[in-house]
């Protein structure tokens, strides 16, 4: 309408409403640079989900929150609060009590004067002996009063939210028997789930009958047992905070406070739900200081606000195994957080859950690792980065669908399974089309008709990629392009030349035979040992099981022999400087390699004098070559070296 003015300002009704949705593709491709940057894989996933896409809402900074408010907790004040207002209390009585009793002549007023000059120094053991003292003063009395109703009306309070009212009139004997009424009730219910029998009908009718005491409006018995336990267990660590004579005080007053059979029926509760919640945390005490005195109320208010606290950041830790953020619950965010918290909380837990639903990130024992969807496109991605070195040509492209190059046609067919790459038999797929839908046209294909031609697999080249995992490439910066330099080759080799065979090892004071996941994942070893000679054994055992195909060995290390296989028992044996025996050990796999006819090529790093003497006999003794190419170019001598024997060999 004309003459409206409109003003526009930042956004604050919760999350941008505009605000594009996390890109899952580019959480993967973060979490894959950390990778072939030498980081953990599974560290990586777990910076992502601390940080947050795009460096926002992570579960740092929620953590970094709710540890604020814990300190603010422990701040708050003294949990001896309620038995010092009872003091206080105590001695206004009394102080009322002696200015009435001296205005009096006579026997009795002497002898109660006397009565109370001998109370007990505790204040509960007070209040106890006077509960059947017969005031002389109004005011003495009421301040008694006060001191009882007080204390159980916060009691009552804390433990049934819904009793407020009844609380503060506990003292009526109506009011005391229909709590005890209902806390009998209670106690049966807890008892009959205890033993595991059907308590719906019972929990409805306790519901019908009590339900005005309990404004949660719980579900069911496990919701309600859920509210009643945490407040019990706040209970506990108040006591448990308290000092000994403390603790002895509080008690002492609580049981004045109820009355034998309202603490007689809270004790019994309390056993209830301490043996059905034991996952809460009833033994541990805590050291809140400040100086407003905290009634009972305020110091289990408090004490639940940090236990609440403490089981957020067990949650928002994710460090157990099997951790996911579905453990954390999005409403106890909201509760100490506030509800932008519990927005970045569903954030992160739909980029989880989208991670999952599309298969980039599978779950194991110890929680969330890549799946090989996402391997591949980080290894594809490590294959981009060295091709982009790489001059521009022709130089390695290899057209999968020339003939024969995942293998000859053998003339037989199957039905097709997700994951096969071999051509499609047309004709037998509509046919299996024709026959379930019947004759007419357009053809309706479904899933089950497709099939597939088998053929023969043959390997052209078989080629063992054996990499240094010792420690020496971590603390030298060299631990990320040697994983580059694997999956990139990897990747070449499975989508460009799938009839080539790869096998990578990996090799420190052992070796051992690594996937594409494992290599991913893989952590350096902390111990020391170099031991080649093994994994040279492994490699021609992988040439051997492809006895028509060529033998290639590539070999990355950054360090000469320094470990082998004894001969006697088998278990690797470290010496440094290298012993003779160690590399005796090395060479004799070196020459079996070479009567086989394997071509080892070995790329050094780094500039050790031992190491380039060793690697040059070796490349002369062998016929292959020695290259020492820097950290960025590893990738590019690799790819290229095998490129060019490849390109050979064609």
């Amino acid at each position: 309408m004309a003459g409206n003015r409109f003003r526009y300002g930042q956004w604050r009704g919760g999350p941008d409403p505009l605000a594009p949705p996390y890109d899952v593709r580019a959480a993967v491709d973060a979490v894959g640079s950390e990778v072939l940057a030498g980081g953990s894989l599974r560290e990586a996933l777990r910076d992502l989900l601390r940080r947050g896409p795009q460096g926002r809402g992570g579960l740092d900074d929620l953590a970094a929150r709710a540890r604020r408010l814990r300190r603010e907790a422990l701040r708050r004040g003294d949990l001896d609060g309620a038995v010092t207002r009872a003091q206080a209390l105590l001695d206004q009585a009394l102080a009322a009590e002696r200015e009435e009793l001296r205005g009096r002549d006579g026997d009795d007023a002497r002898f109660a004067e006397a009565v109370l000059d001998n109370l007990p120094r505790s204040t509960a053991r007070a209040v106890e002996e006077l509960s059947g003292y017969d005031w002389a003063s109004d005011e003495a009395r009421a301040s008694y009063q006060r001191i009882l109703d007080g204390l159980r009306g916060e009691v009552l309070e804390q433990r049934f939210a819904g009793l407020r009212d009844a609380a503060r009139a506990a003292g009526d004997p109506a009011t005391q028997r229909q709590l005890a009424e209902m806390m009998r009730d209670l106690n049966d219910l807890l008892a009959r789930h205890a033993r595991s029998e059907d308590t719906t009908d019972a929990f409805a009718e306790f519901m019908r009958r009590h339900g005005e005491f309990f404004p949660e409006q719980p579900k069911d018995v496990d919701e309600l047992i859920d509210v009643l336990a945490r407040r019990s267990a706040a209970g506990e660590r108040l006591m448990r905070s308290l000092s000994d004579r403390q603790r002895e005080e509080l008690a002492g007053l609580m049981r004045q406070s109820l009355g034998e059979q309202l603490a007689g029926e809270l004790s019994q509760l309390d056993d209830h739900l301490r043996s059905l919640r034991p996952d809460l945390n009833w033994r541990r005490g805590e050291r809140v200081r400040g100086d407003q005195q905290l009634g009972y109320g305020e110091a289990t208010g408090a004490l639940g606000e940090i236990a609440e606290l403490d089981e957020l950041l067990d949650s928002l830790d994710q460090d157990h195994p099997g951790a996911t953020l579905d453990d954390v619950d999005v409403d106890a965010v909201a509760r100490t957080l506030g509800r932008d918290a519990a927005d970045d909380v569903r954030r992160l837990q739909e980029l989880e859950r989208e991670l999952r639903r599309q298969g980039w990130v599978t779950r194991d024992a110890e929680g969330l690792t890549l799946s090989p969807k996402a391997l591949r496109r980080l290894a594809g991605t490590a294959l981009r980065r060295v091709f982009a070195d790489l001059t521009a040509g022709p130089r390695g492209q290899h057209d999968l669908r020339s003939a024969g190059a995942a293998g000859e046609v053998s003339g037989a067919s199957r039905q097709w399974e997700y994951g096969d790459e071999q051509p499609l038999d047309v004709v037998r797929t509509l046919t299996r089309a024709v026959r379930r839908a019947g004759p007419g046209v357009p053809v309706q294909l479904a899933v089950e008709d497709f099939e597939v031609m088998e053929t023969e697999r043959r390997a052209s080249a078989a080629v063992a990629l054996c990499v240094d995992l010792s420690y020496s490439m971590i603390s030298q910066g060299r631990w990320g392009p040697m994983k580059q330099t694997a999956l990139a080759l990897s990747h070449l080799m499975a989508t460009r030349f799938p009839q080539d065979a790869l096998q990578i090892i990996g090799f420190g004071w052992e070796a051992m035979p690594l996937t594409q996941q494992e290599l991913a994942a893989v952590e350096p070893d902390m111990e020391q040992g170099t031991n080649l000679q093994h994994a040279l054994r492994l490699a021609g055992r992988h040439l051997r099981r492809h006895p028509g195909a060529e033998p290639v060995v590539l070999v990355v290390t950054d360090g000469e022999p320094t470990a082998h296989l004894d001969p006697s028992d088998g278990e690797a044996y470290f010496h440094w400087p290298p012993l003779p025996e160690t590399i005796e050990a090395t060479i004799r796999e070196v020459d079996k390699l070479t009567r086989y006819g394997a071509t080892l090529n070995l790329f050094m790093l780094g500039d050790d004098p031992g190491l380039r003497r060793f690697v040059d006999a070796v490349a002369r003794r062998s016929k292959g070559r020695m290259f020492t190419p820097d950290l960025d170019d590893l990738g590019e001598y690799v790819v290229s070296d095998y490129l060019r024997a490849r390109h050979g060999r064609r």
